[in-house]
């Protein structure tokens, strides 16, 4: 039966169905569970004529499904009998008739055009992903692993994938622009020729600034405008030193948030030059209002949060508000409300100010044009009062899920399958259906497409494409759910993961912030879900869709929650949200906490990006000591650190490290002040901002992945890497090529964090090379930072980095830097998304 014509055979003479009978036989009569060997036989027999086509649609044809599925019952209080199950699952998992997802297309709801009908070239040869496993799309530069049983079965690079050409390895490609296209970067390194002479202009607010900040210790400070700054002594000195950094006031832009909604009911335009002017209007504008005006101001108006969860939909989606029937005393008058619930961000959350998020968030463009905003990202959150183990993995739970789902098929008596949640057709989903839950996800940065209830408290999930993209990748969520009972366990599926394996398999949980809570002085994002198992579920992937010449198939994320109140809000997301309003109003704070008088900031537009939104680019160094030659000299001739982050969207982790290096960067920290007196950090911090404010996994809205292009970027489609890439030309052609270069990525399938680096003697070496000393020589400097990170950094695993250059990451900005660049200490940053599995922050994790 080992071959398929045996297994052909087989079923011509009709030997499966007596094979089910013989199987029925020896499970009745086999009482004492002596001959668990031979009944195991009968399944290995039937699963190997499954293996063919002809044999599955033989053993559904002869209720093979509910034969076995009923003999499991039996065998499932007994780990003796664990060889029976398991190989009746794997045959019941292989048998049961496969499906597309239910949505119209694969592609994504949103659509873009693209400027001129353009479409990018075709990834170079290896994307990542394409070189390792077909159905295999990997996350960063991770490699995949081989064994899914065995998490530590740490996956080894394939020889045939690594560049064993010596002189592909040591080639100085040629510039992919003329010379004199780099001119027009000059004005982004405006540290080089800085005119010192404003300093003498530096006005009392900086000067009292200066002396504020300069006393603080190395702890983080910052100042948090609030609803009653107005009433501060020192708030119209601040919020003249504000304007007074930003430029002349050369307009007047309307900044006035809407009663009723968090709704953005325009658009602003962005001046590229002066684009922080409007942001500090908008905040001055909601901070000038009186108490006793407050209904008539600017500020976003709250409502209290009752015993149960009508206000919160009056608040975001007012077209319901005539469905919708509130009970005496659920609100309070709105200026009341929004006087004591703004009162708590004195201070309250570090490094935010809703005022500043929602004059952000009013100038963002999106595809959906979303008029709502998520609660957490405006309300902000507090990191938890506790840590957290990993999550136990309890023996048994994903082959209950498994026959759960397959108890679908064989009694689907109590399934409902009514979608309550649709992108597509969103008239034809039935969210005031009583007794479900109630989704949405059009709100920046979220991704749900369609929810639909399967049995009372289950729901199947499907996340949204990434936009333009043939490939389809699903991995990032972020939604909202509300209408939950209490101390109900509710069931979520997602049903359409890409990845062939997950750390939700060993540990990981997602994360859910509660409103309730929030609003009650816990506003934190708490990793959430019991249950958890991530395997290979019945749907498929269209291959016409995904350009394949194979079906792909699909995952499911399973798992289990109880909502901590009746009526809540509850926001679920794959790892902690970072938007992108969220890193431009923390860019906005930033600026005005920081000591002027010894760090020197310059914000700057790298470009706009394909949707029209602006990528920031940052300077942060230290100011000269003085305006004396030698000082000023030293200042221009510190070396460059260049430091990127968020070109894949999902990948949420890398923009909460560089919140953390930003921070620390700007701080009073005797460390930090050393860093900046010894080199120029040049930052971008969103490199993808488009494909962050729809909610995409990991291509930009041109459909690419970003770190994909940097051999050959296109100035239309992927204006940030082009403009990147330009820069670093730039800084190379005048002979300040950046000492060290980091692009920080986030890691699925990995714990703790890690480098990826460059080098041509451990990649031939690796590949099993002769290798001439005397010949192939090599400055082993790229191996001092991680060595140091190893040593200083809790979360830094040394044994995890790799220094090899696959021909699948030629195209990557680690291995572009380096060869084309010459920067020798060019990485890749991987941060996991799960914990760490050893050192200070080690988190333990067991089977039960």
């Amino acid at each position: 039966l080992f071959s398929e014509s045996n297994s052909r055979r087989a079923v011509n003479r009709g030997y499966l169905g007596g094979l089910l009978r013989l199987y029925q036989d020896w499970h009745h009569n086999d009482v004492s569970n002596n001959y668990i060997y031979i009944r195991r036989g009968l399944l290995l027999c039937l699963k190997h004529i499954t293996n063919i086509q002809m044999g599955r649609e033989t053993f559904l044809g002869s209720r093979g499904m509910e034969v076995l599925f009923t003999s499991i019952q039996d065998c499932l209080c007994c780990k003796n009998l664990d060889p029976i199950v398991s190989t009746a699952i794997q045959i019941l998992r292989k048998c049961y008739p496969k499906e597309p997802l239910p949505v119209p297309t694969s592609k994504s709801s949103y659509s873009f055009p693209l400027p001129g009908n353009a479409r990018a070239e075709p990834a170079h040869e290896g994307s990542e992903g394409n070189g390792l496993k077909g159905e295999y799309e990997s996350d960063g530069e991770e490699e995949a692993e081989k064994d899914l049983d065995n998490e530590s079965m740490e996956s080894k690079e394939e020889d045939y994938d690594l560049e064993t050409d010596l002189n592909k390895l040591r080639s100085r490609p040629v510039p992919d622009r003329p010379e004199e296209d780099l001119k027009q970067y000059e004005a982004m390194c405006p540290e080089l020729s800085y005119n010192f002479q404003e300093l003498e202009l530096e006005s009392e607010e900086e000067k009292s600034l200066g002396s504020r900040t300069e006393s603080l210790d190395s702890a983080p400070f910052y100042f948090i405008p609030s609803a009653t700054s107005a009433k501060h002594p020192n708030y119209s000195q601040r919020r003249n030193q504000s304007v007074t950094e930003m430029g002349p006031n050369s307009g007047e832009v309307d900044f006035e948030v809407p009663q009723q909604s968090w709704t953005k009911k325009e658009k602003c335009r962005w001046d590229p030059i002066n684009e922080k002017r409007d942001t500090v209007e908008a905040v001055q504008d909601a901070h000038t209002c009186e108490g006793d005006d407050i209904a008539r101001s600017h500020a976003l108006p709250l409502h209290t949060f009752p015993k149960e969860g009508i206000w919160y939909k009056k608040m975001l989606y007012p077209e319901c508000e005539t469905s919708v029937s509130p009970s005496p005393g659920e609100r309070l008058e709105s200026s009341d409300t929004v006087k004591n619930l703004l009162e708590k961000h004195q201070g309250d959350i570090p490094f935010h100010c809703p005022h500043f998020y929602v004059a952000r968030a009013k100038c963002v463009k999106s595809i959906p044009d979303y008029k709502d905003m998520a609660f957490p990202d405006f309300w902000g959150h507090r990191a938890p009062p506790y840590s957290k183990p990993m999550l136990e993995h309890k023996y048994g739970v994903q082959r209950n899920k498994i026959l759960d789902d397959i108890r679908r098929l064989i009694q689907p008596g109590d399934v409902i399958g009514r979608t309550v949640f649709d992108l597509d057709e969103p008239s034809g989903s039935n969210p005031s259906a009583p007794g479900s839950l109630t989704f949405f996800s059009k709100f920046e940065s979220g991704n749900l497409r369609k929810a639909i209830q399967v049995r009372e408290f289950e729901y199947d999930l499907i996340m949204n494409a990434d936009v333009n993209s043939d490939q389809h990748h699903h991995q990032w969520f972020y939604f909202e759910v509300r209408d939950m009972k209490l101390a109900v366990p509710y069931r979520f599926n997602i049903i359409n993961c890409e990845k062939f394996n997950s750390q939700f398999n060993y540990g990981m949980q997602l994360v859910m912030y509660s409103v309730k809570e929030a609003l009650q002085g816990h506003p934190c994002w708490l990793r959430a879900g019991d249950d958890i198992c991530y395997y290979k579920n019945h749907y498929y992937c269209d291959t016409a869709a995904g350009g394949s010449m194979r079906s792909k198939c699909y995952y499911t994320l399973t798992f289990t929650i109880k909502f901590p109140h009746k009526d809540d809000v509850c926001y679920l997301a794959y790892h902690y949200p970072y938007t992108y309003s969220t890193m431009m109003s923390h860019l906005d704070i930033l600026e005005q906490i920081r000591n002027p008088k010894k760090v020197y900031w310059r914000q700057q537009t790298l470009c706009q990006t394909l949707g029209g939104n602006p990528c920031p680019l940052l300077t942060i160094t230290a100011m000269p000591d003085s305006k004396k030659r030698d000082d000023l000299e030293e200042f221009c001739n510190r070396p460059y650190v260049f430091l990127m982050a968020r070109v894949h969207p999902g990948e949420s982790n890398a923009s909460w490290v560089m919140k953390g290096t930003l921070e620390f960067l700007v701080s009073s920290d005797p460390i930090a002040d050393l860093l900046r007196k010894c080199f120029i950090f040049k930052i971008v911090p969103m490199l993808n901002p488009d494909g962050v404010i729809n909610g995409s996994h990991r291509c930009s809205l041109s459909g690419d992945d970003l770190n994909r292009q940097w051999l050959a970027p296109s100035s239309q489609l992927h204006p940030t890497i082009y403009h990147a890439k330009g820069l670093l030309y730039y800084l190379r052609s005048i002979d300040r090529a950046p000492l060290v270069f980091c692009d920080y990525h986030g890691h699925s399938q990995r714990k703790n964090v890690f480098l990826y680096g460059c080098s041509v003697k451990e990649t031939l070496w690796q590949a099993g090379c002769m290798v001439d000393t005397a010949v192939v020589t090599e400055d082993v400097g790229y191996r001092t930072l991680p060595k140091i990170l190893d040593k200083v950094a809790p979360a830094f695993v040394m044994n995890s980095c790799s220094f090899l250059v696959e021909k699948s990451r030629e195209s990557t900005a680690r291995v572009v830097v380096w060869k084309e660049m010459g920067v020798l200490r060019s990485y890749t940053m991987e941060s996991t998304y799960c914990g760490c599995s050893h050192g200070l922050y080690k988190v333990s994790n067991s089977i039960k």
